[in-house]
């Protein structure tokens, strides 16, 4: 059983949703991020979602844009991510890390290199969104190679015929994205991501985690009573950019963990 799968099946045994950060690897640096990595987990983390800094980040809104590039002028790259998560796994085994990010460096990378060394490193999953599930064999089938997760996205416009060709190849959990348009920008409608998150649970047996709306603990509490997970994100990402210190991060990360697990009493 892979990490993530252990953790999901973990969670649904306490009866319990899971708490989902976002944090951009090298922003504002490469120290401060495995500093964070390291504090996480204790914080409440059930996965870590690790962007991969990328200069043209189109499904990204303007606060994760903005940390792609102090992330890149910073001297971050994907193979400096990898590190990071090495030096994660030094000290946690458990803790699953799911990299999101785009194609483009991975290709340059080269695909079977890298899903062979983020194997190596510690990594559990992928997310690459500009990669539609049409087009991803270039990566899926080295990443199944290495028995890692390819996480797809489902959106508000995904339809039945649609959600079958997502489900093709999609291991780990389903992405789902609350709104139409890119992270941090809007808010949703708790109605309607709920009976979007029971369509999806029903047709897939795959857990379903919400994202790129979740701004607030009431919002995160309220997604976590109906969804398996909650990713937060740009509120997390907004905060590094005013220059909060680590400390404070995780303090935030415990309060959003926290309305997490008690969101179902």
């Amino acid at each position: 059983m892979s990490r993530i799968s252990a953790r999901f099946a973990e969670l649904k045994k306490a009866n319990r949703a899971a708490f989902v950060p976002f944090v951009t690897a090298g922003d504002p640096n490469a120290e401060t991020t495995a500093l964070l990595l390291e504090k996480l987990p204790a914080a409440g983390a059930d996965l870590i979602e690790l962007g991969v800094p990328f200069s043209d980040p189109m499904a990204d809104g303007p606060a994760i844009q903005a940390s792609s590039v102090r992330a890149l002028k910073a001297g971050m790259t994907l193979t400096k991510v990898l590190e990071l998560v090495r030096r994660f796994r030094k000290h946690d085994r458990n803790t699953p890390i799911v990299l999101m990010g785009y194609y483009n460096p991975m290709h340059k990378y080269g695909t079977a290199r890298f899903a062979k060394d983020a194997a190596e490193a510690g990594v559990d999953g992928l997310i690459t969104v500009d990669l539609p599930p049409e087009e991803d064999e270039v990566l899926r089938l080295p990443a199944a190679a290495q028995r890692l997760d390819i996480v797809r996205l489902a959106t508000p416009t995904t339809d039945d015929a649609r959600l079958r060709t997502i489900l093709d190849g999609a291991g780990g959990f389903l992405y789902y994205v609350s709104i139409t348009g890119v992270t941090g920008t809007k808010s949703f409608s708790e109605d309607d991501v709920r009976a979007a998150v029971a369509r999806l649970k029903a047709g897939s047996g795959l857990p379903v985690c919400v994202g790129f709306g979740i701004k607030t603990s009431e919002q995160a509490a309220a997604i976590a009573g109906f969804a398996d997970g909650a990713v937060i994100g740009s509120a997390i990402v907004e905060r590094m950019a005013e220059g909060a210190k680590v400390e404070e991060i995780v303090g935030y990360c415990a309060e959003l963990a926290d309305a997490v697990h008690k969101a179902r009493g």
